[in-house]
């Protein structure tokens, strides 16, 4: 017999917002899971902003949450790092999202013999500061990088993103990084241990197959699709694995948080 869902975890560009604009029925969703009293986390793989600055941006298109309930990557893989090396060094590449969750833990940023190198988002990655990254690494710092997200979108179209990056580092030095970020399980893990929640009685909302739903379904989730951002209903075959339920919108989902 299936459990009542308990907690809520959920991506939020593609399924919350869309660019700056609310995605019709995310202030609602938002809004339910606060009246029932309902544990819930708002996951990304985008590294460049902090809770602060994510908050803000919901804010700005009308849907109000707290700090508290946003988990980045950057969050994840400073709470990985810290665990695996505890106050250790990283050459970061990346924004405020990536080196202030690093500072956050006790990581100490430096060019000179880190222990890792952190790639991260950037809006403008820099030529100078890849070269660097892929010279430390020949000399032994250990490969990490945020999210293997390639691109990433634009009102202009595709940007490149953190994989793509990776990729290139990864062909100049044979090193492949561990990437932390979705779909790793280990960022399902990590949010459901900050909210004390158990898998079984917690459902993942993504509009992404490759990421939103593997991750889930890899942390033993509930898996809900939404149609309203990466992945149309004619790709969901191509997949070898299938979320729990697929709806057009989070606005489906509403009356299901009780």
């Amino acid at each position: 017999m299936t459990k009542p869902i308990e907690t809520w975890l959920t991506d939020m560009d593609g399924v919350l917002v869309h660019e700056e604009k609310a995605i019709p029925g995310a202030a609602e969703f938002i809004g339910r899971l606060n009246e029932t009293g309902r544990k819930f986390l708002i996951l990304t793989n985008n590294s460049i902003f902090t809770p602060r600055d994510l908050c803000a941006r919901l804010r700005a298109a009308g849907i109000d949450v707290p700090e508290s309930a946003i988990w980045t990557s950057a969050l994840a893989t400073a709470k990985f790092l810290s665990e695996q090396r505890p106050e250790g060094t990283a050459y970061v590449i990346g924004e405020a999202g990536m080196t202030t969750a690093l500072h956050n833990v006790g990581y100490i940023m430096t060019s000179s013999a880190p222990d890792y190198v952190v790639l991260g988002e950037t809006r403008t990655y820099s030529f100078e500061a890849i070269t660097r990254a892929i010279q430390l690494i020949e000399k032994g710092a250990r490969f990490i990088a945020t999210n293997p997200d390639a691109t990433g979108p634009s009102p202009t179209g595709s940007l490149p993103a953190t994989g793509s990056v990776a990729a290139l580092i990864t062909k100049a030095t044979g090193v492949e990084p561990y990437f932390v970020g979705k779909p790793n399980p280990l960022m399902m893990r990590s949010a459901l241990n900050q909210i004390e929640a158990h898998s079984e009685v917690t459902v993942m909302i993504g509009d992404r197959m490759d990421t939103d739903v593997l991750s889930g379904l890899e942390a033993g989730l509930r898996t809900f699709l939404v149609l309203t951002g990466s992945t149309p209903a004619s790709a969901v075959d191509r997949f070898p694995f299938r979320p729990t339920e697929i709806y057009s919108s989070i606005a489906d989902i509403v009356p299901l948080v009780v």
